[in-house]
């Protein structure tokens, strides 16, 4: 009788193994298996991190195994239990490794095909067909779009982390993890005992060393000793939190009306305004998408304010960025001067102080909650909606969308949502970081995703004009490594346009993107030949 070897690989995670029932089925190409329980005798199966091997005989060949059933069945009470993978060692010698990684909960049973990718066109047999479609038929119904907010990208239908589907939930590791770290910030910046620095005026300079009290480090050290000079003000935009915004200036919009006799101490060649722009040595950041943002109001006792400034940065001959010109307002007038570095020193230092604080909320809501999390969820949803995980496009996705749902389904659950810590610790609060989303969302495109368009987009692509952009240098090398990689592996795949126009599940996802994810907006109805169409 022909001999199978089946081994199950339990996950390595909290809770992973389980006291459940297992049952393994094998179809074949030319029959199926029998409903076989693995079970040894007088040994405890599927423990956390085991590895357990079964024989299994069969009357007759299988044929070339196709897909394998595995099912669990509750023994006393249900005990969820996390698969790795499975591998069969059929009688002609072949191992056959069926990847899984997903929990299996309460009864449940899950089909598997076998590593190996492959694009829908690839498969002939009316079996993998039909599992493909019944994978992707669950997953639709499991991943549901819903609209958190109008305008807002489209999120995961479910109100809290405990709603989402348990295989991408948090691990418990991971959710211990968070929780650690999240106490561990919160005791080194001391909120406990200066929670009140956080949701009232602060009245002295010494209050932002009050900060750092337990952050000891050369780096934050540093920036306490010299945050208030202008070199380091203006390093900031290249290399600081939120080195996108900074953008070279070829001409001074008429919203900013600086001229070159109100400049001219700050210019250090001898060239005229005009001069220096041709040049390239001005820079400009501009905060016009806060203009209009409500203020947080959620505290009737504590007012707060934002401002949409811009910013215009000087590259002098010694290669740094210093500001040069500072208005705190869109629009010009006798109530919106334009401050400068030869205005009274604390005329000048509170100027930059509201051009950082737009900097942060423009950074907390824009550049990270919107670019780095909404975003992705958008892709990582589509994904599981339209690929099965057969697909090479899959299986280079997956690992990097991992927790990504989960976390920004944590964040509309406690940190964005009414009353949450936004509300309570931010001056976009109470809804105006939902503006902001809102706003951002109708310049969005897709190439502003793309690192090296993006940098040469805003004029800082040039290395031999900013010698000092690290983030251009460093991101652009990740690129060219992330590029390099995923062609290689996607071609493949696919070998010509007409192999990628005929993949009917990567059109879906592309599809599920734009029409869903984005809502049709503009992202998608001029851009999508920039994806994969």
């Amino acid at each position: 009788m022909p001999n199978y070897t089946v081994t199950v690989a339990t996950g390595t995670q909290w809770f992973a193994g389980t006291d459940d029932y297992i049952y393994l089925t094998m179809v074949g190409s030319e029959h199926c298996s029998e409903r076989t329980l693995l079970d040894k005798p007088l040994y405890n199966d599927f423990e956390r991190g085991a590895v357990d091997s079964y024989d299994i005989s069969v009357g007759e060949d299988l044929g070339e195994i196709e897909l394998i059933k595995i099912e669990k069945k509750k023994y006393w009470i249900h005990d969820d239990w996390y698969c790795k993978y499975i591998t069969v060692k059929t009688p002609h010698g072949d191992y056959i490794e069926f990847p899984c990684f997903r929990w299996f909960v309460d009864d449940n049973e899950v089909i598997l095909r076998d590593g190996r990718a492959r694009l829908p066109q690839q498969d002939k047999t009316r079996t993998v067909k039909q599992h493909r479609r019944k994978e992707l038929e669950h997953r639709q119904k499991t991943y549901r779009w819903k609209e958190w907010h109008p305008g807002f990208p489209m999120s995961i239908d479910a109100k809290a982390h405990s709603e989402l589907p348990r295989d991408i939930q948090f691990d418990s590791e991971k959710g211990v993890d968070f929780v650690l770290n999240y106490s561990k910030a919160i005791e080194n910046l001391c909120v406990n005992q200066f929670m009140h620095m956080f949701q009232s005026s602060w009245t002295d300079f010494a209050d932002f060393e009050r900060i750092f009290m337990r952050i000891k480090n050369t780096i934050s050290e540093y920036v306490m000793e010299h945050w208030k000079e202008d070199f380091m003000f203006g390093y900031q935009f290249l290399n600081g939190c939120n080195p996108v915004v900074i953008t070279k200036c070829t001409e001074i919009p008429d919203k900013f009306p600086v001229t070159h006799n109100l400049l001219e101490d700050s210019l250090e060649r001898g060239l005229t305004l005009e001069e220096e722009l041709k040049a390239g040595n001005i820079f400009i950041a501009d905060y016009e998408v806060v203009n209009g943002v409500t203020a947080n109001s959620t505290d009737p006792c504590t007012l707060q304010y934002l401002a949409a400034p811009i910013c215009l940065l000087y590259k002098n001959s010694q290669n740094k960025i210093m500001p040069i010109a500072i208005q705190l307002g869109q629009t010009p007038g006798h109530d919106n001067p334009i401050f400068l570095p030869s205005d009274d020193q604390y005329d000048w230092l509170l100027a930059k102080i509201w051009v950082r604080s737009s900097d942060f909320h423009v950074h907390q809501t824009v550049t990270h909650l919107l670019r780095t999390h909404l975003i992705s969820e958008v892709f990582g949803i589509a994904m599981y909606r339209q690929l099965p995980a057969v697909h090479p496009v899959f299986k280079l996705l997956l690992p990097h969308i991992r927790f990504t749902i989960a976390i920004n389904t944590k964040a509309r659950e406690q940190l964005i949502c009414e009353c949450g810590l936004f509300d309570k610790a931010n001056g976009t609060g109470g809804g105006g970081h939902v503006e902001l989303v809102q706003k951002s969302m109708k310049t969005f495109t897709y190439k502003s995703l793309c690192f090296p368009e993006a940098i040469k987009a805003r004029g800082m692509d040039n290395q031999e004009e900013l010698p000092t952009y690290f983030y251009r240098d460093d991101g652009c090398r990740v690129w060219e490594a992330v590029t390099n990689f995923v062609t290689v592996v996607v071609n493949i795949y696919y070998d010509s346009d007409d192999t990628l126009q005929k993949d009917e599940e990567i059109q879906a996802f592309v599809k599920d993107v734009c029409s869903f994810g984005m809502q049709d907006f503009d992202f998608c109805g001029k851009q999508k030949n920039s994806m994969f169409l």
